[in-house]
């Protein structure tokens, strides 16, 4: 078959697993075009500042349950057969509060709340936790074998994924979707299709400018004590727009304690008032961090505040025409981006199939 020219817009989670997956297919020769790369800390840039773990909110009967549900079986083989992935197995507990019910946080968990949540038969050792387990103040918690993933090993990790299959990655500032298909993006000078990547960047691009994606901002408090597992809550008791999780990355990664959950919300600096809290939460949810003792037992790497694309109805897989070039959007994950990546990279790849099947559209010179 004739070789396909495509640029990928984006080098956050969801532009790397869509290219990698792309590039396992000979004929295609693919671009990957970004203003961000990883080793960069930015906070236009989110993937780099996620926790990232396997902890699905996903609503049973829906897309992005199915995305969820195909990312599981990838992630795993990572953390059993590729060590150099920086993804490791690791036990996580769900705890609940009858407390919580109605607010935000709860609503935003509702599934993974669940006694019975869609992914029991996907993820290891599915269980109900025995009331004599329980924390002070809860009311049910369940546990399973989920992964944790050391971000500044994963994301070079599937970029040298990429550059064994022949993916080119450049240095890119677009304006407009439509730049990308422009000479001097891909060196052919001549471009198929463009997968749209650019998560929260989606509400800005011209040709785009999806005004449902708003930030969610995120701040964790990143320390070298050691969890031991990984662990949530249904809510707190600071407020809507706080939540409460603890997981330590593979690799010597350090352990996440988390966060906020607040829509609309750009800023870029952490709140110091927040990070207290986040600390304590952490604590009284996980004593083991610091031995039973205080915050001030907690060895701190950094703080830091990620903004995680969130759009009204769900991430965004869809494909069109711009300006003669086939487009392929995968954007807009929320806080799901790497519990959803492979499964929503196969979406994307479909309907880049699909489009390069098609002999509507003619390649723009």
């Amino acid at each position: 078959m004739a070789e396909k020219n495509i640029v990928v817009i984006g080098a956050g989670v969801a532009g790397l697993t869509t290219a990698l997956l792309l590039s396992k297919k000979p004929r295609y020769k693919i671009v990957v075009a970004a203003k961000h790369m990883p080793g960069d800390y930015d906070i236009e840039y989110t993937s780099p500042w996620a926790g990232a773990n396997y902890m699905p909110v996903s609503v049973r009967g829906t897309e992005s349950e199915n995305w969820d549900m195909e990312t599981w079986a990838p992630l795993a083989d990572l953390a059993k057969n590729h060590p150099d992935a920086g993804v490791h197995f690791q036990d996580c507990e769900i705890h609940n509060r009858t407390v919580d019910i109605g607010s935000a946080t709860a609503e935003w968990f509702a599934e993974l709340l669940s006694p019975s949540p869609w992914f029991k038969d996907v993820v290891p050792n599915f269980r109900q936790l025995p009331k004599d387990c329980l924390l002070p103040g809860v009311d049910s918690a369940t546990s399973f074998t989920s992964v944790c993933i050391n971000t500044a090993i994963y994301l070079p990790w599937l970029v040298s994924q990429c550059l064994k299959n022949g993916v080119v990655f450049k240095r890119a500032v677009l304006s407009h979707v439509s730049e990308a298909s422009l000479p001097g993006i891909h060196p052919s000078n001549k471009v198929d299709l463009v997968v749209n990547c650019t998560g929260l960047g989606a509400a800005k691009l011209g040709g785009v400018e999806d005004k449902t994606v708003v930030p969610a901002r995120g701040q964790i408090v990143l320390v070298r004590n050691d969890a031991g597992k990984m662990m949530d809550i249904s809510g707190t008791d600071d407020g809507d727009g706080e939540a409460c999780y603890v997981m330590t990355r593979a690799a010597g990664g350090g352990t996440i304690l988390g966060g906020s959950y607040q829509k609309g919300n750009w800023e870029s600096q952490p709140d110091p008032n927040l990070a207290i809290r986040i600390m304590k939460r952490a604590v009284q949810l996980c004593p083991q961090l610091t031995g039973g003792k205080g915050i001030e037992h907690l060895d701190v790497i950094r703080h830091a505040v990620g903004l995680r694309p969130v759009r009204e109805g769900g991430t965004r897989i869809e494909k069109e025409v711009k300006d003669g070039v086939w487009i392929v959007h995968n954007y807009g994950a929320g806080g799901a981006g790497y519990q959803s990546s492979y499964g929503c990279a196969k979406a994307a790849v479909e309907l880049v199939e699909e489009a390069l099947g098609s002999s509507v559209v003619r390649s723009r010179l």
